[in-house]
């Protein structure tokens, strides 16, 4: 099994060492890593991980500013993304953390560290078909879990 692992340079917190970290504990095989600039070139790394690489799922993990241009340009990314994984018909796990989520550079690095922590794992659970388990459950990665509602 291949997973790849698209990050960028712009993000403060080295979520594809977390990530690489806790696909190990999940998943045998090989991890390839891309790094680009920013997030608006997550969408050909991503492809490139994909279709010269031979990975079987890739995670693109990004951390936009809070400034209204970077979430714009997280919106562009977020839509790259999606393209390739149509083009490619393989799962792109989008893994953004955005610096605004947190109040203080400390919480943002707990929050990137468990949000791509708990992604990781979802690719393994992705790729061996353990999610429908926990279908409508709440789950948020990074955040405390909410309760499902029910009638």
């Amino acid at each position: 099994m291949k997973i790849g692992i698209a990050d960028t340079t712009f993000a403060r917190y080295d979520m594809a060492k977390a990530a690489i970290d806790e696909l190990r504990r999940w998943v045998p095989g090989t991890i390839h890593r891309y790094t680009v600039p920013g997030i608006k070139d997550l969408p050909v790394a991503s492809k490139k991980l994909l279709e010269e690489s031979g990975c079987d799922i890739v995670m693109a993990l990004g951390m936009p500013g809070s400034a209204a241009i970077d979430k714009q340009c997280a919106h562009e990314a977020s839509t790259g993304l999606i393209r390739a994984q149509l083009m490619t018909n393989r799962h792109i796990i989008e893994v953004f953390v955005f610096e605004d989520e947190a109040a203080s550079d400390k919480e943002l690095a707990r929050l990137a560290d468990a949000r791509t922590r708990e992604h990781a794992q979802n690719v393994y659970k992705l790729l061996n078909n353990r999610l429908t388990q926990e279908a409508g459950k709440g789950k948020r990665e990074g955040f405390a879990d909410v309760k499902p509602v029910d009638f």
